[in-house]
């Protein structure tokens, strides 16, 4: 799944030690809020060192994360989990433009009679319709 937005914060970083492969691990959350009527805000992590480095995320930068959602239980209880597995910078300046144009008012002056109206007014039973349709 991807979301855009302009990140909002960055958690610090944590770190550990795996207990089943004894490999050093490193992961940071992000919160992201996307520019929606009404703006949502997301919590995500990266997970690694090297995507930390590759993808450096800064408060402020207007990205687009594409991520995986999973969930764990734990305790009887369940979790969810959003992953980001891309995180790419947007130009700031392409905010609000996705792909819709705004509309543009225009005055137009011609010569051409109207179109005929595609949608005739409907004939009432009593007028002899052919059809005994109710409508």
């Amino acid at each position: 799944m991807d979301l855009q937005g302009k990140i909002i914060a960055a958690m610090p970083e944590r770190s550990g030690v795996s207990a089943r492969s004894g490999q050093e691990w490193k992961v940071q959350s992000f919160v992201l809020e996307t520019h929606d009527a009404y703006p949502k805000k997301m919590v995500f992590d990266v997970f690694g060192s090297d995507r930390l480095t590759r993808f450096n995320i800064q408060v402020g930068q207007e990205v687009m994360v594409s991520f995986d959602i999973d969930a764990h239980e734990y305790q009887g209880r369940w979790f969810n989990s959003i992953r980001a597995y891309d995180v790419r910078l947007v130009d700031p300046a392409s905010i609000g433009v996705a792909g819709v144009q705004p509309a543009t008012q225009t005055s137009v002056i011609s010569d051409t009679p109207p179109a005929a109206d595609p949608f005739p007014p409907q004939q009432s039973a009593t007028e002899g319709s052919a059809d005994d349709l109710p409508f």
